[in-house]
């Protein structure tokens, strides 16, 4: 049971295209945008649509496979964790942020 204590699975699109960024010691880091959509019917029937932005990280050879292929509207499966940080902005507000940390990505959009 250990292994799906926090393990977060989505299968979406990328709203624009990683933003890939390479630090001091030239690993590099990509973060994404995935978009989830889910249709339900309402009390009235009525069908709706709903969907999530999800922020995702991906660290070291999956970012570099997401700089390689990813484009804004790739159709993507993430695999990973729920992680929650904060930092100070440069107005010195503090802000918290929830993301996705990605172990595993498959590109499910088929090459034209």
């Amino acid at each position: 049971m250990n292994a799906i204590k926090n393990k977060v699975q989505l299968i979406g699109n990328l709203g624009q295209a990683p933003e890939v960024k390479t630090i001091g010691d030239g690993k590099k880091v990509a973060n994404l945008n995935v978009a989830t959509n889910e249709s339900y019917k309402n009390a009235k029937g009525e069908k709706v649509s709903e969907t999530q932005w999800h922020s995702v990280i991906a660290w070291g050879k999956l970012a570099e496979i997401a700089e390689k292929y990813l484009v804004k509207g790739t159709e993507v499966a993430i695999e990973g964790k729920l992680v929650n940080r904060n930092y100070t902005d440069k107005q010195g507000i503090k802000r918290y942020v929830t993301e996705v940390q990605a172990s595993e990505l498959l590109i499910l959009t088929k090459k034209a």
